[in-house]
């Protein structure tokens, strides 16, 4: 059986539960450890291993961590990779958590690439956390959160005495950020 035929056997067959929850947004998920609990049984069986290698680059001062993920037979081998930038911002995380996050992102992503998994119930990007997702009539970019870096600079801009029309202008507002915005 070739790499490719052991790869395809691992992705038809895949099944990893979703033992994470996650109480802000109220959905479960599955994390990077789900993922090779549930590949473990076909290690043996198809005389394959999986491993992980993360590699940390700066691109124009922005962390990013980049996850491989690969499956080799001792002869072949197959990989898939994904990226995830390191939000160095990211409130109530100290420096290590910040990294930590954006590695095990990466890990499950890589993971996920490598054995087909679809994830995208368990996007924060697709979870409305209860509330109607906000989509945009406008090319301009999104300022839809609170917890948006941009959203801090828009306060700071409106408490100096700024308009929230500027903002506008520039950025596609939720009802949310522009009431927020508007209250100040």
């Amino acid at each position: 059986m070739t790499i490719n035929e052991k790869l395809a056997t691992i992705q038809t067959k895949f099944k990893s539960k979703k033992s994470r929850f996650n109480s802000f947004g109220k959905y479960n998920f599955r994390s990077a450890e789900d993922i090779l609990e549930a590949t473990k049984p076909f290690l043996l069986e198809l005389g394959v291993s999986v491993t992980i290698n993360e590699k940390l680059d700066d691109i124009v001062g922005l962390p990013i961590m980049t996850s491989t993920a690969t499956i080799t037979d001792g002869k072949d081998f197959m990989e898939a990779t994904a990226i995830v930038g390191v939000d160095l911002n990211q409130k109530g995380m100290n420096t290590p958590q910040q990294f930590g996050s954006a590695s095990s992102y990466a890990k499950k992503y890589a993971l996920g690439n490598l054995f087909l998994i679809d994830d995208t119930a368990d996007s924060d990007a697709t979870n409305d956390h209860g509330k109607k997702k906000f989509v945009p009539k406008t090319n301009k970019p999104t300022l839809t959160s609170k917890k948006d870096p941009a959203y801090d600079k828009a306060v700071q801009y409106v408490a100096a005495g700024g308009k929230v029309s500027a903002i506008k202008a520039k950025y596609a507002l939720s009802q949310e950020v522009e009431g927020a915005l508007n209250t100040l």
